[in-house]
């Protein structure tokens, strides 16, 4: 088979969708090498991405198709599709062009998450309106659609009305940087560099009302006493603020401290040196980070309501995120107890081994072929 994908996020996108993108592409390169994989792209960001092929990047053809780069991938991408006999596209960032069908091309659209419809206070209207009409229209016209968990999958069925039969789950697996053991060596001179003394909390996630970090500080201010800080890594917005005001007010100012700017290469060692990890996002698709955590050993504290069960499984213990009382309570019993730790991590590891490349380019290419 050729099958072709919507790759503009593998190189163009440092996080989220493009690493799902590079995810799925190395994946199949990878384990299923018998088929042909072509990436198409309105722009080749070649630091992203280096490991795919350069001779199966596809870019628009004509001097109007690189003007109208958003137009092209919309619609007149399909002729091109036609023209280099794909079998089937994948849009792998919740989009599909106009005009597969009726050329023949079957179809697969991956969906991630329906967030702006569950938190709508969260989006612009606009920025509503347009994913509205472009997910339901992919969900549509696609011949399978692929969530990315059963909360999505559930979220397409309650919201737009998908045909349960039509979706398929296919999880995705997290930086393969996270599995690889860092030295001690390294992981001391990360330690001096952030300065960080101490055993400590870890929580990843761009700093935003969503993913709850002013409630983490608030119920970590409830934990009794206890030698351990709390380390949130996350690139700041007008959301910050508020972390602040939290952690002023419980004179926390020596036991939170933010990281900002932090290089990806420098998170497996801050993740492998934690005592647990807490993620306690009020709604996600999936939650990457919670798999960058158990590959490196580390227990989880996640919440409870959306997909994080899923992603943690038995790795970690759960609370309701909107309960400050909850979350202080799981954060004393996995502080205090270093047995119930030793055994998360070792429940983690027999947990992901589901999400790992190779199944997952099984699944995809087994897909693929059943297409109708």
């Amino acid at each position: 088979m050729r099958i072709g994908f919507d790759a503009k996020r593998a190189f163009a996108n440092k996080t989220g969708l493009g690493n799902y993108s590079r995810f799925v592409l190395d994946a199949l390169l990878t384990y299923e090498k018998n088929q042909t994989y072509l990436a198409y792209t309105p722009k080749n960001n070649a630091k992203l991405f280096s490991d795919f092929p350069p001779d199966n990047i596809r870019l628009p053809q004509t001097f109007l198709n690189k003007k109208l780069s958003a137009y092209w991938r919309y619609a007149s991408i399909t002729t091109q599709l036609k023209a280099e006999n794909i079998n089937v596209f994948h849009g792998l960032s919740n989009e599909l062009p106009q005009g597969l069908h009726k050329a023949g091309i079957r179809s697969a659209v991956t969906i991630h998450d329906l967030i702006f419809e569950r938190l709508p206070h969260l989006f612009k209207p606009i920025d509503r309106i347009i994913y509205r009409h472009k997910f339901q229209s992919a969900c549509r016209r696609a011949d399978s659609v692929i969530a990315i968990s059963e909360q999505t999958k559930r979220d397409l069925i309650a919201l737009y009305n998908v045909d349960s039969e039509k979706i398929q789950v296919v999880y995705q697996d997290c930086n393969p940087i996270f599995k690889q053991p860092i030295e001690n060596r390294e992981k001391e001179q990360i330690r001096r560099l952030y300065d960080i003394t101490g055993p400590y909390i870890l929580c990843v996630g761009t700093l935003e009302e969503r993913k709850n970090q002013h409630r983490l500080v608030e119920a970590f201010a409830h934990v009794a006493s206890n030698d351990f800080q709390l380390i949130l890594v996350g690139k700041p917005t007008s959301y910050t603020p508020k972390i602040l005001e939290y952690i002023k007010k419980y004179k926390l100012e020596n036991k939170v401290k933010i990281l900002s700017n932090v290089p990806t290469a420098h998170l497996p060692a801050l993740y492998q040196e934690a005592e647990l990890f807490a993620y306690i996002s009020v709604y996600e698709g999936f939650g990457i980070p919670i798999l960058e955590a158990l590959h490196s050993g580390t227990p989880v504290l996640a919440a409870k309501g959306s997909c994080l069960e899923e992603a943690g499984g038995p790795g970690g213990l759960y609370a309701d995120p909107y309960q400050k009382e909850d979350i202080s309570h799981q954060l004393s019993k996995l502080i205090t107890d270093a047995a119930l730790r030793t055994h998360l991590i070792e429940a983690g590891k027999q947990h992901i081994t589901q999400f790992s490349g190779q199944n997952i380019a099984g699944q995809l290419v087994d897909l693929y072929k059943n297409l109708r």
